[in-house]
């Protein structure tokens, strides 16, 4: 998860510290007793935090295909496999899983295991990309990261099961299928800060490991477009723009968001947030940064980001969302 820097963020940062400053914090400035990174547990989540009935999604045919109920369903096997921070036996299952997941789906699974230096010692991490090749040179690149930040009991079903979700569900709808361009889905590993403030370098491991790792190959100058999801599974969805995003992006995005009746969701409202998105922006690839930050207000950081914090709905929404906008970027 990301920090806030804008004025307008401020008040939202606000909110987030009287609920969960005692676990988490707000990660625009560090602090002293950040040096010795939190207890992760690997405690399984309780059943009693899995076996929540999904609220009323829009059937498939009425978001382009996309289903809300099985994006839930892909968050609830996350959450199952129990706090999954970078280097711990969870998320080595979760990275099976997914991996086992795409390739059901029909996709083509790359996978860069690596090893980060980070305040917790020397971890291992895996990213992984799917790639549906195009009819033409370009790729567009979507991107969500799947690690869970290093808290006790933490099991972040929004963050960051949901966004998760919404790229299973999206590959799951666009492997078989070829557009103008490529389409690439990357899963980032260690996005999450060790600490428990967020300063660089100790965030963003897994985007910064693509992103130059993809400048190497020469790949990433083939890049037109990189979309980034992060927690937008929340029952109170609300999106602002983020400002250092790239404006043609985000435009394209809120104005087909509102073509498709959404436009109380995403509002025209501004924030900045670093997140993945910054690994990519600062190499020149042009990027939007989708989060609904302070719809987790209350719950951000803390052992209730749980199912019950989940819609069905949301999820349907954004995958909605993502694919009308992946259409118009296919169709420049």
């Amino acid at each position: 998860m990301p920090t806030l820097f804008s004025g307008t963020a401020i008040s939202g940062c606000a909110l987030l510290l009287l609920s969960v400053l005692s676990s988490a914090g707000c990660k625009a400035n560090g602090s002293a007793d950040s040096a010795k990174p939190p207890f992760m547990s690997t405690v399984a989540a309780p059943p009693a935090a899995i076996a929540q009935i999904p609220d009323n999604a829009p059937l498939p045919e009425k978001t382009s295909g996309f289903d809300g109920k099985h994006a839930y369903e892909l968050v609830a096997k996350q959450v199952g496999f129990g706090p999954r921070a970078s280097g711990s036996q969870a998320i080595a299952q979760l990275q099976d899983f997914l991996d086992s997941e795409l390739k059901s789906y029909g996709c083509t699974v790359e996978a860069d295991s690596f090893s980060s230096d980070t305040p917790a010692g020397r971890l291992p991490m895996k990213n992984l990309l799917v790639k549906i090749p195009g009819e033409k040179p370009g790729v567009i690149l979507l991107g969500t990261h799947y690690d869970t930040k290093r808290l006790d009991n933490f099991v972040g079903a929004d963050d960051a099961g949901s966004s998760t979700a919404v790229m299973l569900e999206l590959a799951r709808q666009l492997c078989t299928k070829r557009g103008r361009y490529s389409v690439w889905i990357a899963f980032f590993d260690g996005e999450e800060a060790v600490r428990k403030d967020w300063e660089d370098p100790d965030n963003r491991y897994g985007s910064r490991q693509m992103a130059a790792r993809l400048a190497t190959s020469g790949d990433l100058k083939k890049i037109r477009a990189f979309l980034l999801a992060d927690i937008v599974g929340g029952r109170n969805l609300r999106f602002k723009r983020e400002s250092d995003s790239t404006k043609d992006l985000t435009d394209l995005i809120w104005s087909t968001a509102a073509r498709l009746g959404y436009s109380s969701i995403f509002v025209n409202e501004s924030e900045t947030m670093s997140d993945d998105h910054d690994s990519f922006l600062k190499r020149g690839v042009p990027s939007v940064d989708v989060i609904a930050f302070d719809s987790a207000a209350g719950y951000w950081h803390t052992p209730q980001d749980a199912m019950d914090k989940i819609s069905a709905k949301s999820l349907a929404i954004v995958g909605h969302v993502f694919l009308e906008s992946l259409k118009q970027l296919q169709s420049r």
